[in-house]
Formats: structure tokens, sequence, C-alpha cells
């Protein structure tokens, strides 16, 4: 059973945890590859290492996420309330290149 400030959290559309954005947006295959992606301390939050998934993201958050040889920047635009297909997720973040 969860308290009223977990339930007030988690119904809180202004943010989102950190492992879940991960796996709605794709950059993981499930949930618990999110966990550890976000959990390993090579993604970045603002410029900030994420060492818990649990981290919260607020539109307008710019992302660093390691992929094999790639590096993806991101700044997300809307919060996906859900996963969706491949250019819905695309819709909820724009990549940004170095310098930016």
């Amino acid at each position: 059973m969860k308290t009223k400030n977990a339930a007030a959290i988690d119904s809180d559309l202004s943010n989102l945890r950190i492992d879940k954005l991960l796996w709605f947006l794709r950059f993981a295959g499930n949930r618990a590859m999110a966990k550890k992606l976000a959990n390993t301390g090579h993604v970045r939050l603002n410029g900030r290492r994420v060492g818990r998934a649990h981290m919260m993201v607020r539109q307008g958050d710019i992302l660093t996420i390691p992929q094999g040889r790639e590096v993806h920047v991101i700044r997300i635009t809307v919060l996906p309330q859900h996963r969706g297909s491949a250019p819905d997720a695309h819709s909820c973040f724009e990549r940004l290149s170095v310098g930016e």
C-alpha cells in the first residue's frame, strides 16, 4: 500500500523517474535494462552524473546517454506518459549537437 506522498509523486505529471523515461523513449529494451543503465553512473542529467534510477526528470532537462560507441545528447520537450511507438518516442525529445 502506498502512502499519500508516494501516490502524489506517482501521479505528478510534471516529472518522471529516469529509468521509466529511458524505457519510454526506447533507449532501453525493458524497465530492468533502463534501471541498470541509470544505476551505472554513465547517464548524465543536466551535466550531473545519475547514480540512482529514481532521479526525477522534467521537461526541458538535458540527458547524455551513452549507447555503444554513440553518445546521445537530448533535451526533453514533452514527458511521455507511456511507452509508445518509436515515432511517438522521438517526438518527445530533440537531439542536440555538441556546443548547443
